[in-house]
């Protein structure tokens, strides 16, 4: 690839990752389009978004990690629910009709956005919801069922996971979205990357200019984050996914 190439690239990923960790996922609705615009075949675009993808949830975790927000005993059910269906989603990839799964992503995606929309008071103060007993359990089965959609989609299942630690566990925005870019953006990215790359082909020569984009924006979105407060995440999070479920259902 040439500078300007690599440039660009650092460019497009910084400013995708930088909404991705501000929305709590979405970081594909850019930085995927963008490797096939500049001429990678689709599986190899996804598996090298999904490495990529990787270096956000380390940018996040620098930021999140020194907060104190994340409980212990929810981000172990995060996850061991997720990997399994990461592994799952990912090994079924290739079997999928590619075009079925985003037009019923593209209306789960903006049934996302309405719901939040329309729920002025969710996700901004947290309330402690379904942490005990087979609810607790149950919240997991569906966090597996989201995890085989972020192993075998290309984009925006982190946004799934977000509303639903806000929808089930009654957490806040802005602690979901901690949850989100470290658990799914460090370990189901990663994971799905390993999966996929042991599958296809990664173009590992594109990866620099990524990572350090998907590090600088992760770790700067999260901050924002951090200092904005609910009000700013949540609106971020409406808007990736109305943007998100629209590009899916157009094509």
């Amino acid at each position: 690839m040439s500078s300007f190439d690599q440039g660009l690239l650092f460019v497009i990923s910084a400013l995708a990752n930088l909404l991705s960790a501000l929305a709590g996922g979405g970081a594909g609705l850019i930085q995927l389009p963008a490797l096939i615009f500049l001429g990678l075949p689709f599986a190899i675009a996804l598996a090298t978004h999904k490495v990529a993808s990787v270096a956000l949830g380390v940018g996040a975790t620098l930021r999140f990690m020194r907060s104190g927000l994340l409980e212990r005993r929810l981000a172990l059910l995060i996850l061991f629910s997720g990997l399994p269906g990461v592994i799952l989603g990912a090994s079924l990839i290739l079997q999928v009709p590619e075009r079925i799964a985003e037009l019923a992503l593209g209306m789960l995606t903006l049934a996302l956005s309405g719901y939040s929309f329309f729920q002025p008071e969710l996700g901004v103060v947290s309330v402690n919801r379904h942490r005990r007993g087979r609810a607790y359990w149950q919240g997991g089965l569906m966090l597996f069922s989201i995890a085989v959609l972020n192993g075998s989609l290309t984009s925006g299942t982190g946004l799934f996971v977000t509303l639903w630690l806000v929808r089930w566990y009654g957490l806040e925005y802005r602690v979901a979205v901690a949850y989100t870019l470290i658990l799914v953006g460090l370990f189901w990215n990663g994971t799905g990357a390993l999966v996929l790359g042991l599958q296809g082909e990664i173009r590992w020569h594109w990866l620099p200019a990524l990572l350090v984009g998907s590090l600088l924006g992760g770790y700067l979105g999260a901050h924002l984050a951090m200092i904005k407060g609910n009000r700013l995440v949540k609106r971020c999070f409406e808007m990736v996914t109305l943007l998100l479920g629209l590009k899916l259902l157009v094509g």
